[in-house]
């Protein structure tokens, strides 16, 4: 597979992300709820943060270290997030994401766990794939909760420059979404 595929769910489009993503996400990135809810988004987030990130991801792809996928609304094909998995051994990936404040609460997020986990354990056959969650972000649990993982632990660990409480938690490929 050498190109990122695009995947789809009833309302939203998960595709490649491009150089010309980046005011977008740069725009959405900046507000500062999605640093406070997310262990790996500084704030204030650096100046030419999105393109310097978007220019790594085909690389990353073609090389098996991770995929991002732009989370579009199909119905206005606005960016509202991201997604994406990171490659771990063995057989495993790590889910990662974060969406617009403007649209926390629309079941948007989990809509995109289920359709990344899907393409996760079924196209890229892991056997599991794990997720982190802020443990003051019981939103973000609730996501993955709905979207098929189970909680496996909590433990208070260093997040980037933060010291955080984590939830962790894991989904096999024994789930049938």
């Amino acid at each position: 597979m050498k190109q990122q595929p695009q995947l789809t769910s009833e309302r939203l489009i998960l595709r490649a992300f491009t150089s010309d993503d980046a005011p977008r996400v740069q725009a959405i990135v900046a507000d500062k709820r999605i640093s406070d809810m997310t262990a790996n988004i500084p704030y204030p987030y650096p100046e030419n943060g999105a393109a310097e990130w978007i220019s790594t991801h085909e690389q990353r792809w073609l090389y098996r270290e991770n995929v991002n996928f732009a989370i579009v609304l199909e119905s206005s094909e606005s960016i509202i997030g991201a997604i994406g998995l990171v490659f771990k051994e063995p057989n495993e990936g790590e889910l990662g994401y974060w969406l617009g404040a403007d649209y926390w609460g629309k079941g948007y997020a989990t809509e995109a766990a289920k359709c990344i986990n899907e393409f996760g354990l079924n196209t890229l056959n892991f056997d599991k794939i794990k997720a982190r969650a802020l443990s003051r972000n019981p939103a973000s649990g609730k996501v993955l909760l709905k979207s098929g993982f189970e909680q496996t632990g909590t433990s208070d660990v260093a997040c980037g420059d933060k010291f955080e409480s984590l939830d962790y938690f894991e989904i096999s490929s024994k789930y049938k979404p």
